[in-house]
Parts: structure tokens; C-alpha cells; sequence
């Protein structure tokens, strides 16, 4: 019987931290468990902690998930909790994604200042984005646009735009909805012509392979089409070698017995 909680590791961030109450909300409705059988680890990551560059430029998804999953090897955690896309298709020895929470909206939300639509944009106008895949997208839709780099957490961003630094930028809807910024987008795009990042809007949880008593919990909270969804999205990330390095966008839907994916590769 478990005496000790069950630790599960994280990032510090608002959204983070709110994916990872969700995770232990629904851990707790699947198994008539107390909240103190939980407690919520939160680790600081190279990627919080580097703002000022790409992720591209300074080693690519995995600096959003090292420490953490140093932890979780080492048994100091039980559990991680991810946004599905920050995670590297290659996982370390020894580790898998063994949850997928029921998927979030998978668009991208535009927050425009004074121009309410990415094609309203005038000529020439500033648009803030990490991202490579939006940035190709960008380019793509409205070659005449100016993209510049932003980073840091949904906060940080929605102030460097309310400073003046872009005319615009882009965020996961998904994200926007688990904080409760609703009122923040003025266009959500459409993922036909501006496709989300493969994983977009779901959450994982990574744990030890072979842990029983911990994959045996998390069984009970995953949802079988997203987690199909995930791994054909990303199968596809990996079979293109696909990174924060590579433009790539692509979903994938359930409908009935089939899985239907529609995938993009950019220039970047």
C-alpha cells in the first residue's frame, strides 16, 4: 500500500503548474485519493531560465525537460507532467510517455494590438515569435511582415507586446484556455492554413518504463485518441529528425476506427 505521495515533477511556470493541478486533479477523481497522496515538484529548466535567444540556437527541446527527467531516472520523482510538444521525440533510456490527458483546442490564438487579424497586419509590421514553425507560417501568409524573437512564459510575452515591442504575436490557444486568458486572443487561426506544431495542446505524462505501481495509475487518466494523435504526430517529428530546429507543423484527428494526419514541412 502507498504510505509516501506520489511526486509528481514539473516546471514553474504558470501553465506548467496549472498542467500539472489538472493531471493531479483527474489522478485524484480516477482513484478516490486524497490530495495530500500528491505532491507537486517544481524544478527550475535550462529553457526558463535562457529568455533571450531560440530555442534553435541554444539546444532545442530538451532544455524544457533535462532536469526534470534527471529526477524521474534517478526515482527522485514518480512522475512529469509536459506540454506533449516541448517534449524530444528521442526520450532518455529507461523513460516513456505513459498518459495523455483529453487534448486541448490544437490552434494558434493571433493577439494583435491595434490590427485584430494576422491579414490586417499593415505592411511592414512587427510580429514577436520563438517559435521556427510560426515564423515560416508568418512568412509564409504575410511575406511583407517583420518577425522578431520572442520568448518567455504567456505573461512575459503579453507584456513585451502591451510594451510596444511587436504589433502582434502568437500563442497556443490551448495555453490561453488552461490560464484562463479567454478574453486575450482577437483571431484564433485555422489549422488548415496555419497549422499547429505536432502535440499541440496535449499533455503527457513521462514516467519510468517498467514502474508498475506508477503506470498502473496513470492508465486510468489516459485518453486513448489523443494518445494516438500524439504518437502518429509525433512518428512523424521523428521520422523527419524534426526539432525546435526544423519548421514542422502537423495533427492528426480520430474518426472512428481511422486516423486521419495532415503534416507540413517549411522553409524556414
Amino acid at each position: 500500500m502507498q504510505t509516501k505521495p506520489f511526486r509528481i515533477g514539473t516546471r514553474g511556470s504558470p501553465l506548467a503548474l496549472a498542467q500539472a493541478h489538472e493531471t493531479r486533479s483527474r489522478l485524484m477523481a480516477a482513484h478516490g485519493l486524497p490530495e495530500d497522496m500528491f505532491e507537486i515538484v517544481v524544478l527550475s529548466t535550462t529553457g526558463d531560465r535562457i529568455t533571450d535567444r531560440s530555442l534553435a540556437l541554444i539546444g532545442g527541446k530538451g532544455l524544457f525537460t533535462e532536469e526534470i527527467e534527471a529526477q524521474l531516472s534517478s526515482g527522485a520523482l514518480d512522475l512529469a507532467v509536459h506540454s506533449s510538444k516541448d517534449m524530444p521525440t528521442k526520450l532518455p533510456e529507461g523513460l516513456h510517455l505513459s498518459a495523455f490527458l483529453p487534448r486541448e483546442d490544437i490552434r494558434d490564438a493571433f493577439i494583435g494590438r491595434a490590427a485584430k487579424r494576422l491579414l490586417d497586419l499593415p505592411q511592414g509590421a512587427t510580429v514577436g515569435s520563438a517559435s521556427l514553425r510560426r515564423q515560416a507560417l508568418i512568412r509564409r501568409l504575410r511575406p511583407d511582415l517583420n518577425v522578431i524573437v520572442f520568448r518567455g512564459q504567456v505573461d512575459t510575452r503579453l507584456g513585451k507586446l502591451a510594451e510596444g515591442k511587436a504589433d502582434a504575436t502568437l500563442l497556443a490557444y490551448a495555453g490561453l484556455k488552461r490560464l484562463g486568458k479567454l478574453d486575450v486572443p482577437t483571431e484564433i487561426l485555422d489549422p488548415i492554413t496555419f497549422p499547429p506544431a505536432p502535440a499541440q495542446g496535449a499533455i503527457c505524462v513521462e514516467s519510468r518504463i517498467g514502474d508498475d505501481r506508477v503506470n498502473g495509475l496513470l492508465s486510468a487518466i489516459d485518453d486513448p485518441p489523443t494518445h494516438s494523435a500524439v504518437a502518429c504526430e509525433r512518428g512523424f517529428l521523428a521520422t523527419l529528425d524534426g526539432s525546435c530546429r526544423t519548421p514542422i507543423a502537423g495533427y492528426a484527428t480520430v474518426e472512428g476506427d481511422h486516423l486521419r494526419f495532415r503534416g507540413t514541412i517549411l522553409t524556414p
